[in-house]
Parts: structure tokens; C-alpha cells; sequence
């Protein structure tokens, strides 16, 4: 055995060794947070919308049948003609008289340059107030689809909405899980002259649409 074998025999026993311990130790981590569920479900709906109103965010229920109609109000409201949509997202929820643009091969510019977007999400918390989307994943899109436009509309149906962390870790884990974006109300920071501001790394304006409410 020459020199280089014998270190990195060394290397890897030691590796070895550690490999075991921090095994171990992760496993004896006593694990006292609430994993569970203790709401009802209109209590953890209920919640959730209040943590999005506290962020900012403007919630709406609608119907599964209604969703549509939900989107077409809201961009009347804000006067907008349309927004960008990730590939795969439900053609049926796109209403009549505004134009949609799928955003599967647009430049980051382009993107920039859009009034907004629309996407599903895969999983919500109510506890936190947070919504996560998949990189890629149908409906929602690459990652800069959450990053780029100052306007984002998300789709929650209630069906993907938990109550806490881990339950909706252990909804999304067995699916094909890349990049998770973690959204808990507008992007805002105040780390410049501790003035805070809205829209710095993430959408200035963020709304909702619960599915499958009424």
C-alpha cells in the first residue's frame, strides 16, 4: 500500500465512524413540535387566510366551478389582460377574453416584462401561512415564475392545505420533488436603512384563490 491509499484508507474510516454517530444523533433529536392536526377544517381555513391577511395578501374562496369566473374578476379589478401560465395549468380555469401566455420558454426579460402570473401550488400551510410550489411541476413552473413578475396569483384548493409543517412536507415528499419555493406573503426586506420594502427578490402583490370551498 503506497502513501495515497493508506490516507485515504484513514479518510474513509473516519468518514465512516462519523457517518454513524451523526445518524444516531439525528435519531435521538427529540422531536416536540406539533406534527399533527388539532383544527377543524373551516378552524385551519380560517387561520390560514388570517396569516395571509396579516402578510398582505388578498384571499378569495370560490367553488371549483367558479374559478374561472374568480380569475376574470380579479384581473378586471386590477385592469389586466392576461398573465403568464406555467405549462400544464388547467386550460378549463382560463377565462374567456384575456390573453394567457405559456411561460415554458420565455427569457428571464420576458418575464419581466409580463404584468403577472398565475400557478398552482403544491402544498399549503395554515399555521405559517405559507405556500409551496415545485420547480418545474405541472401548473407551476419554473422557479422564476415565483421570483420574476411583480404580480403572482397561486391557486390553493383546500384539499392542499395543512395545518402544519410537517404535514405538508410528508404530503409532498413522495412526489418528484426538486427545487421547493417557499412562499409565506409578498417579498419584502428591510435590510436597507431598515426601511421596509415590497417586491425586492419576489412578487410586490401576491393573491389567492382557495378551490373547493363552496
Amino acid at each position: 500500500m503506497n502513501s495515497r491509499d493508506s490516507i485515504l484508507g484513514r479518510i474513509r474510516a473516519a468518514r465512516a465512524g462519523a457517518t454513524a454517530s451523526r445518524e444516531s444523533s439525528y435519531a435521538a433529536i427529540p422531536r416536540e413540535y406539533r406534527q399533527t392536526p388539532s383544527l377543524t377544517p373551516a378552524e385551519r381555513l380560517a387561520l390560514f387566510e388570517e396569516r395571509l391577511r396579516d402578510y398582505g395578501v388578498h384571499t378569495t374562496r370560490s367553488a371549483d366551478d367558479a374559478i374561472s369566473a374568480a380569475i376574470a374578476r380579479i384581473l378586471q379589478e386590477r385592469q389586466t389582460d392576461g398573465l403568464l401560465i406555467p405549462p400544464g395549468f388547467p386550460a378549463a380555469w382560463l377565462p374567456a377574453g384575456f390573453h394567457f401566455t405559456e411561460a415554458a420558454n420565455l427569457s428571464y426579460h420576458e418575464i419581466d416584462a409580463a404584468p403577472g402570473v398565475i400557478t398552482q401550488c403544491a402544498a399549503a400551510i395554515a399555521l405559517t401561512g405559507t405556500i409551496i410550489l415545485r420547480d418545474l411541476a405541472p401548473g407551476q413552473g419554473a422557479r422564476a415564475l415565483s421570483l420574476i413578475p411583480d404580480y403572482h396569483l397561486c391557486i390553493v384548493s383546500v384539499e392542499q392545505l395543512f395545518e402544519t409543517v410537517p404535514e405538508a412536507i410528508r404530503a409532498i415528499d413522495g412526489q418528484q420533488v426538486r427545487t421547493l419555493t417557499t412562499i409565506s406573503g409578498p417579498s419584502a426586506t428591510s435590510d436597507i436603512e431598515m426601511t421596509r420594502v415590497r417586491g425586492v427578490h419576489g412578487p410586490r402583490t401576491l393573491e389567492v384563490i382557495i378551490g373547493g370551498c363552496l
